[in-house]
C-alpha cells in the first residue's frame, strides 16, 4: 500500500469525519447510489473529532448514544467508524456486541465487514467471523475487533478490555435490549490513562427502562444523544412509513419507536407507564392538602444484601418515602424506627412485607403496636390478577392514573415503579415478574415501589386502623 495512504490514515487519526469522506469510492461502484456519509452520520463524526481535537477531552471517555426508526443506516456508520479506528490508529482495540448472537452474526458483523471490504484500506485486514484483524504479523493479536455475543451470567469479555496508551472502543448495537450487567462491566473498560476511549451505542428504543434508556434521562449528562427520525433520512422507505402512520397513528408507541427513534410511553410488558409516573412527578401535592385521609406506612424490609429497607407514606393522593437503609439486621431497632415514624406522622396504619418483617412486627407488639403482615404471594381478592402483589401493584398504577403525586427528585422510585413487567398468561390474570426475573434483567429489586404498593393493602379509615376487608396475613 502506498506511502500516501498511510500518511492519510495517520492525519485523520483525530478525524474520523475526514476519513469517512475519502476512504471510499462514494458515488461509485456499490456506493453509486450514495455520495457521502449522511447528515446524522456526519454529526456523530464530528463530534468524535471535536472530542478528539480538544487536547483538554481527548483522554476522557466519549459516550454516544442514537436512538433510531428503522432504516436510517446504523449498522453503515457502525462500519466507517469501525474501519477508521482500525485503519488510523495502531494497536486498536474494538469490542462489538448487538441484542442476540443471530443479529450480531448475521446483521451486524456482515455489515461491518462490508465497509471494510469496500475500504480503501481493505488489503491491511484479515476479516474473520467472530473479528477482524490487522495482517501486520508483528500486531494481529492486539490490533483487533471482537464480535462478542453477551450473556449477563458470563460478563468476563467485557471485563478485560484495556488498551493503555492506544485506542479502545465499544460498539452496541440494538442496545435497548442489551443486559444493564453486560453495561455496567463494559463501563470498566473506560478507565486507562492516556487512551482514547469511545463508546457507541445504538438501538430502536424498544424498552422503556434499562441503561440505554437511562442514557437519554438519568445519564444524559454523560452521553453525547441524537434521537434520529426515519423520515428525516434518504433512502427510507417514506410510502410504507405513512402506511404505519395513518394505521397506527402518529403518537402511537409502535410509530414512536419504529419511526420517531423515541422511547414508547409504555414497553409491550411494562406493567406502569412511564408517562404516568412523569406525570406524578409533575404534580406538587402536599399532605396538608388531604389532612382528612388516612395517614399509611407500607414497610418492605431487607435482612441482607442489595436490597434497601425502605418506608413509605401515603396520605390520600400524596406519597413519599420517608426512609431508607441498606438493609436490616436489627428487628428491634427497626420496630422503634417504624413506631417513632408512625406517632411523627400520626399514621392510621402499617403494613409490612411479611418476607423479613415477622420479627418486626413481633418486636412491635412487645411496643403496644398492631402492625400488619402482608404476604405479596398472597390471594388476590380481585381473581383477575394471580396474587396479592399484582393485585396491590394494580391498585397503585391506578392510583397513580388518578392523580397520584410523587415526590420529583426521588428517580430511584420512579425507576422502580415503571421497571416490573406482566408474565404472559393463558388465563389472562395479572402476574407481575419477581425480583429475581428482574435481577435477571440488570434491573434492581423495586423496594421502593413495593413499600408504597403496600400502603394499598386495605381500607383505612382517618382514626384508629381499620380492619382489612380480605385476609392479609397468611400466605396461600
Amino acid at each position: 500500500m502506498s506511502d500516501d495512504l498511510f500518511t492519510l490514515a495517520a492525519a485523520c487519526a483525530h478525524d474520523p469525519l475526514r476519513w469517512s469522506s475519502v476512504a471510499w469510492d462514494w458515488g461509485q461502484g456499490p456506493l453509486a447510489q450514495i455520495d457521502g456519509p449522511r447528515a446524522w452520520q456526519a454529526e456523530i463524526l464530528t463530534a468524535i473529532r471535536d472530542h478528539l481535537a480538544d487536547p483538554e477531552t481527548r483522554f476522557q471517555p466519549l459516550q454516544i448514544a442514537v436512538s433510531s426508526g428503522h432504516g436510517i443506516g446504523k449498522s453503515a456508520l457502525m462500519g466507517m467508524i469501525s474501519n477508521w479506528a482500525l485503519s488510523c490508529h495502531v494497536g486498536a482495540r474494538i469490542l462489538t456486541t448487538a441484542n442476540t448472537e443471530a443479529q450480531l452474526r448475521t446483521k451486524t458483523g456482515p455489515e461491518i465487514r462490508r465497509w471494510f471490504t469496500l475500504s480503501l484500506t481493505a488489503p491491511w485486514f484479515d476479516l474473520q467471523a467472530t473479528a477482524i484483524k490487522a495482517r501486520d504479523p508483528a500486531h494481529a493479536e492486539g490490533w483487533r475487533q471482537d464480535f462478542v455475543s453477551w450473556s449477563a451470567t458470563n460478563t468476563e469479555a467485557f471485563a478485560g478490555l484495556h488498551n493503555q496508551g492506544r485506542l479502545v472502543m465499544l460498539l452496541f448495537d440494538e442496545a435497548s435490549n442489551i443486559d444493564d450487567k453486560v453495561w455496567e462491566v463494559a463501563e470498566g473498560a473506560l478507565t486507562d490513562a492516556n487512551t482514547i476511549l469511545i463508546w457507541v451505542v445504538f438501538g430502536n428504543p424498544t424498552r422503556n427502562s434499562g441503561r440505554f434508556r437511562e442514557c437519554f434521562r438519568r445519564y444524559r449528562h454523560r452521553w453525547v444523544t441524537r434521537q434520529i427520525d426515519s423520515r428525516s433520512v434518504p433512502g427510507t422507505n417514506l410510502a410504507k412509513i405513512e402506511q404505519w402512520r395513518q394505521d397506527h397513528g402518529e403518537d402511537s408507541d409502535f410509530f414512536k419507536v419504529r419511526v420517531r427513534g423515541e422511547f414508547p410511553s409504555q414497553s409491550t410488558r411494562q406493567f406502569i407507564a412511564g408517562s404516568d409516573v412523569e406525570a406524578a412527578r409533575s404534580r406538587v401535592l402536599r399532605p396538608g392538602q388531604y389532612h382528612f385521609a388516612p395517614v399509611i406506612l407500607g414497610i418492605d424490609p431487607a435482612w441482607t444484601g442489595e436490597d434497601a429497607f425502605v418506608i413509605a407514606l401515603r396520605q390520600g393522593l400524596h406519597a413519599r418515602i420517608l426512609a431508607s437503609f441498606p438493609h436490616n439486621d436489627d428487628d428491634v431497632a427497626m420496630a422503634n424506627l417504624i413506631a417513632r415514624l408512625q406517632e411523627q406522622h400520626r399514621a392510621d396504619a402499617v403494613f409490612i412485607d411479611a418476607g423479613f418483617g415477622t420479627g418486626i412486627v413481633s418486636a412491635g407488639k412487645a411496643l403496644g403496636q398492631s402492625w400488619r403482615l402482608v404476604w405479596f404471594s398472597g390471594q388476590s381478592p380481585d381473581p383477575g390478577c394471580l396474587n396479592l402483589r399484582a393485585f396491590l401493584w394494580r391498585e397503585m398504577r391506578d392510583w397513580l392514573k388518578q392523580g397520584g403525586g410523587l415526590d420529583p427528585a426521588d428517580l430511584e422510585l420512579a425507576q422502580d415503579l415503571i421497571g416490573p413487567e406482566t408474565v404472559p398468561r393463558l388465563d389472562g390474570k395479572i402476574q407481575l415478574e419477581g425480583k429475581q426475573a428482574m435481577k435477571s434483567r440488570g434491573l434492581p429489586s423495586p423496594n421502593r415501589a413495593d413499600a408504597l404498593a403496600l400502603t394499598f393493602t386495605a381500607p383505612v379509615s382517618r382514626g384508629p386502623v381499620a380492619a382489612p376487608t380480605f385476609a392479609v396475613d397468611s400466605p396461600v
